[in-house]
């Protein structure tokens, strides 16, 4: 089934249903993905984009897989559709747990699998206090709406506890929450048109590649209450009716953009920039307007909510700004791809601008070759940020949020040790929370003078997270210097203080961050407005993962520690700076990263699938040569000694512009070991005693004579005789070979690393511990030929040799060895073993 992009939705609380699919993508590609989310069609973010999602896919059905009997808390919470885990990890919240089992027993304990996922969704918003105070009155009611089948979608479960909470009044209710609403085809028909005459010149312009998320965003402000699988099928229609079908040129890959040549520090850079050209569609169609943070689900508003977005708005001239926010500790990896491209791609398809801001506030960790690194990664892809700019930036401004938190009694020094505020179940609170101001103040003061030794204080906020932690820090005592401010401080602010006040600082409107920040998303809105500051709004999407490897920091500096790999840029690994070191283009990295698309559950994509975009940019892109890796010696018996022909060998067969060069054949050559058997086995087309073989491009056809082995049997030489290729002789196979101008002179050798997973299993953590999965044999060394058309050796030179893969030189290379890495493997042919394994 081709499938072209998923679209995910997931509500601000994680909901229950748990799906796994398998969807064969274009690339005959099987991706798994599994989220404890529910599917949604590109524009409904109701309940029934379940069914919808999967009825699509021939053979998925929408409907709820068995659950085992399980008692107690947990099992009543799986009547709700949560999975046993999800489950398990509910009850630890115990108001939650609480509150839907109250829910259930107004329900009469059965419900419908769609009203588990809206009871859930209602319960997730008592987390917020606000909330909880205005809509604890009207529970009753919410709850029967939802039991009554009067609400059947999370947008209007989200309308009406938004009317519930702003208007603290049923009042208006079933008309702000769509109850009783039907809209017509004609209505949805008519909208559609409208929408896309708004943006026809830009669809005409960019066809298929028009990102309909734009359309879905203006429609859902047009028509809240239509079903969703309606609309995006009435805009497939009316897409399809205005660009004709769909044409090759629409699949093709987009041309790279010709650059101007630059100012000297840009013509200093050893790779080309990538095409900046992406395209998101899903959950960011939904994102709010410059200014319009308040319609945000969740979003509180405060009597300087007006004030401060007008004022927000005013300073970004109401052009979207986000920012990339990276701890200078390590490397980037192709997670942080995603989150590049996602920052930087929506806010210039907005007319905006993004910022790269180090998230430096912990100086123990932080290294000078990690920010030079982040940078230069993030030009590397083809973004350029609008600001450099620091956490650290804003320690003094950071310092006084702080003060002005504790004499607002909203923060308090505390002495708890860190094991004591580990874990969540049974926390109590700290015996130091009400202190008196003063005294908070006095020991803070303290603490930045550096009169409290480490670990013996911490500044705690007053405030619950969604997932249970209580009072966060937001600042701890290190006696370290700062690679910045040097020796200046000596406390610094933690992630959860320093993040959301930084996005206010620099008038950030879509904070957008991976899933797994959601639990804090409560907190960034806490902090910004117990300071009456801005505050922008936290937009969170899935992560993306890849399987048979490992991205932690952590766990990389483990492999390098234990010697399983060389560095950060071992090219087994899958950080940035190592596939820039395999030879795996930008423009491919974000091709993949667009194919993957944005969405709000986590994925795990295999390998398989960025190297399919490696291989789709490199064969346009290429030059062809010649290189044998594991080579057997061939001498032609009747080839005249004094005799050496030239062929011409094109440099792209894609491309003539690219134009050929020339390689030399003396007689004497090279070939590949598995283009030799001596009894060839089923299958097998090469040569062997019995069976010939042509060479590409010399117009010969080869048959075996005498076959020469060493000690242990391994063939290293062969004597053969040659007939000038015709009609009638046309053998089963061409081979490739290395010659050179005698037969006195070998061609040039070539040091050649290939590199497969480093890791057995598409888990490797899966096991505990994940040294125990590492593949002792992930890389295999070669010592090879390769032909005269390898004229460029500078590190970063990408070639396909041919029949065997793509290579790239390696920054190892000197002047006495060119090394190559090998990028990826051409597709096998079917009468083609490997003996070098990898993908």
């Amino acid at each position: 089934q081709r499938v072209q992009h998923v679209s995910w939705h997931s509500p601000a609380t994680p909901l229950p249903f748990k799906q796994q699919f398998r969807v064969n993508t274009t690339m005959a590609l099987t991706t798994k993905f599994e989220t404890k989310y529910y599917p949604l069609s590109s524009y409904d973010t109701g309940s029934r984009g379940l069914k919808a999602g999967l009825d699509e896919l021939p053979g998925l059905a929408a409907t709820a897989p068995a659950k085992p009997a399980v008692e107690g808390d947990v099992g009543a919470l799986m009547q709700l559709g949560l999975t046993e885990n999800a489950a398990k990890d509910t009850v630890k919240n115990k108001d939650l747990t609480k509150l839907l089992l109250d829910f259930l027993t107004k329900a009469g304990g059965e419900v419908t699998k769609d009203q588990g996922i809206l009871l859930f969704e209602f319960g997730g918003k008592f987390s917020k206090e606000r909330n909880a105070r205005a809509l604890q009155p009207h529970t009753d009611l919410v709850v029967d709406y939802i039991l009554k089948g009067k609400w059947t979608m999370k947008m209007q479960l989200d309308a009406g506890c938004d009317h519930l909470t702003k208007k603290e009044t049923t009042e208006g209710l079933d008309e702000a929450s769509g109850v009783g609403v039907v809209v017509t085809p004609e209505q949805v028909k008519e909208a559609v048109a409208k929408a896309i005459e708004t943006q026809k010149a830009n669809i005409v312009a960019k066809r298929y590649r028009f990102t309909p998320g734009i359309l879905f965003g203006a429609l859902r402000k047009s028509l809240p209450w239509a079903e969703g699988k309606a609309v995006k099928a009435e805009v497939d229609a009316q897409l399809a009716a205005l660009l004709g079908p769909r044409t090759a040129e629409d699949d093709a890959p987009l041309a790279k953009e010709k650059k101007k040549k630059a100012p000297k520090k840009a013509a200093a850079a050893k790779d080309e920039p990538a095409s900046d050209v992406m395209t998101f569609q899903g959950a960011s169609a939904f994102f709010h307007e410059v200014g319009d943070n308040a319609k945000t689900d969740g979003y509180v508003v405060t009597p300087h909510t007006k004030r401060l977005l007008a004022q927000h708005v005013k300073a970004v001239n109401g052009k979207v700004m986000t920012r990339f926010p990276p701890e200078p500790n390590g490397i980037l990896h192709i997670g942080h791809a995603k989150a590049i491209n996602f920052n930087f791609a929506y806010a210039k398809e907005r007319g905006g601008k993004t910022n790269l801001r180090y998230d430096d506030t912990n100086p123990e960790k932080e290294e000078e070759e990690f920010f030079k690194g982040i940078l230069e990664d993030v030009r590397w892809l083809g973004h350029e940020p609008a600001k450099i700019t620091h956490s650290s930036d804003n320690f003094q401004k950071l310092y006084e949020c702080a003060v002005e938190l504790i004499r607002r009694n909203l923060a308090y020094v505390c002495h708890q040790q860190a094991d004591e505020l580990k874990g969540y179940e049974d926390r109590k609170h700290s015996p130091w929370r009400d202190r008196p101001l003063e005294e908070s103040l006095k020991l803070f003061e303290d603490m930045k003078r550096g009169l409290i030794d480490e670990g013996k204080a911490t500044l705690r906020m007053k405030h619950v997270m969604e997932d249970g932690k209580l009072d966060p820090v937001a600042y701890r005592i290190k006696f370290v210097p700062h690679h910045k401010s040097g020796n200046e401080w000596c406390i610094y602010p933690t992630y959860d203080f320093t993040h959301c006040l930084c996005d206010s600082f620099e008038n950030i409107s879509h904070s957008l961050c991976t899933k797994e920040f959601q639990n804090r998303r409560s907190s960034y809105y806490w902090l910004c407005n117990a300071l009456d500051l801005y505050c922008p709004v936290q937009w969170e999407y899935g992560r993306l993962n890849m399987a048979y490897t490992v991205v932690s920091k952590r766990k990389i500096g483990k492999l390098i520690t234990n010697n399983f790999v060389r560095g950060w840029d071992d090219p087994r690994l899958y950080t940035l700076s190592a596939l820039r070191r395999r030879g795996f283009p930008p423009t491919a990295i974000n091709a993949f990263v667009q194919q993957v698309g944005v969405t709000e559950s986590s994925v795990v994509m295999q390998p398989t699938m960025l190297d399919h975009c490696v291989r789709l940019e490199l064969n346009k892109t290429a030059p062809r040569a010649m290189a044998v890796l594991d080579p057997i010696k061939v001498v032609v018996s009747n080839w005249p000694a004094d005799k050496v022909e030239h062929p011409e060998v094109p440099n792209n067969p894609m491309d003539d512009a690219a134009g050929t060069h020339t390689v030399p054949f003396c007689g004497t050559f090279y070939l590949e070991s598995d283009d030799f058997q001596e009894e060839g086995e089923k299958g097998f087309r090469r040569l062997t005693r019995t069976q010939p073989v042509a060479l590409k491009y010399i117009g010969i056809v080869l048959t075996t004579q005498d076959v020469v082995k060493d000690a242990r049997g391994k063939v290293v030489e062969l004597t053969v005789t040659y007939d000038a290729l015709t009609e009638t002789n046309k053998p089963k196979a061409f081979v490739h070979w290395v010659s050179s101008e005698s037969a006195e002179t070998e061609p040039e050798r070539a040091e050649v690393r290939v590199y497969s997973s480093l890791f057995k299993s598409a888990n490797p953590e899966e096991s505990g511990d994940f040294l125990t999965d590492v593949d002792h044999e992930s890389m295999k060394m070669f010592d090879g030929f390769i032909d005269s058309g390898v004229a460029n050796k500078k590190a970063g030179a990408v070639y396909q040799f041919e029949r065997t893969g793509f290579f790239v030189v390696d920054p190892d290379s000197d002047t006495s060895r060119v090394v190559f890495n090998r990028t990826v493997a051409l597709k096998e042919d079917s009468g083609k073993s490997s003996k070098k394994g990898g993908r």
